[in-house]
Formats: structure tokens, sequence, C-alpha cells
């Protein structure tokens, strides 16, 4: 019996004991691209899958350009989630078929037509391929270097999170479609119903 609560308390102090420090390599800390505009505390540069690892910096440049244009897309997509509850276009996005005819969110996918879903495809490729909406040199304000790079850290953070709102979005409009009424209210935008009037 003593010798049962002396390995008991050996293997407790040993718990407590100091360990020697290993240093360890992550993707975190090997980037060398942490000093990068977009890297903000608390979490430092985010790169978990390793994507900006052995990559040059035409590369990385590419991939914060990418992260940009997804950015304002979902922006984009945001605003028209959100628009689309209390304001539909007065045409026809296909011969006799109203916008106004179309369903909310998820449900629109069954609902437009070839012929709408067309449009849409070819808007967005030549807006992509002919750089519509992209680097224009009128309308920017003339501005010193930590303001610019303050606004584009701002156009960063604001497309991450219009991001992550759209994907919240898609998910409650889903689960809605699936099960009507899960959460117990009849519109997307609770907090404003006047809207609605």
């Amino acid at each position: 019996m003593k010798l049962a609560i002396a390995a008991i308390l050996i293997s407790y102090a040993a718990a407590f004991a100091p360990t020697p420090k290993v240093a360890s390599k992550s993707s975190l800390m090997e980037s060398p691209y942490e000093n990068e505009l977009g890297v903000i505390a608390p979490t430092g540069f985010f790169d978990p899958l390793g994507l900006s690892n052995d990559i040059d910096e035409e590369t990385f440049a590419q991939y914060r350009t990418a992260e940009l244009k997804h950015g304002r897309v979902a922006q984009l997509a945001v605003i028209g989630y959100v628009v689309q509850e209390i304001y539909r276009f007065p045409f026809d996005i296909a011969p006799g078929v109203p916008c106004s005819s179309i369903p909310n969110g998820v449900a629109a996918i069954n609902a437009i037509p070839a012929l709408g879903w067309a449009q849409i495809f070819f808007l967005i490729g030549a807006v992509d391929y002919y750089g519509f909406l992209g680097n224009f040199d009128a309308g920017k304000p003339d501005l010193d270097v930590e303001e610019l790079e303050k606004r584009q850290l701002s156009e960063l953070q604001h497309g991450r999170l219009a991001m992550l709102a759209v994907l919240e979005l898609l998910r409650h409009d889903s689960q809605n479609l699936v099960q009507p009424g899960f959460d117990g209210l009849d519109n997307l935008i609770t907090g404003l119903p006047f809207l609605y009037n």
C-alpha cells in the first residue's frame, strides 16, 4: 500500500515538473509573408494549410489579388442577398418571367430559367475577362502611404467578413428551405421590421 501511494505521489510530481522546450515548426512561423498587408492580431499570418510555403512573390500577389476579388464579390453578394428582401428590379429576367416572381435566396436556383442563367454567366464572364469593375484611375483619392495602407487593410478585412457572412446567409437560407420556420422567424432581416411594410 505504501508503495502504491509513493508511486502516485511521484507521478503527480512528475506531471508538474518543468519540461525542456522544443522549438516547434509550424506553417505560421515559417512564411516569408508574415509581414505583408493583411496580417493582423490576434491570428497573425494565418495559413494553416501552408499554401504560402515555397511560393514566389508573384504567386503570393496572385493569391492576394484572388482574395481581394473574392472579398469584393462576397460584399456584393451580401448586399444583393439583403436587398432582394425589400426590392425587386422591374424588368423580366427572361421573356415572360419578371424578377418579382423569382423567390429569394437559395430557392431562386431552381426558379431562374436557362436564359436568366446565361445572362448571369456571360455578364460575370465579361467582367472577369475584360476587367470591368477593376482598377480605375478616375475617382482615386490622393492619399499618403499610411492612409492608403490603412484603407487597403480595411478592404481586406471587410472582404474576409463578407465571405463569412455570405456563407452564413447561404447556410441559414438552405436550412430554412429544408425545414421552413426552423428559427421561428418569418423574414431574413428581423431587426428592421419596417422594411417589410
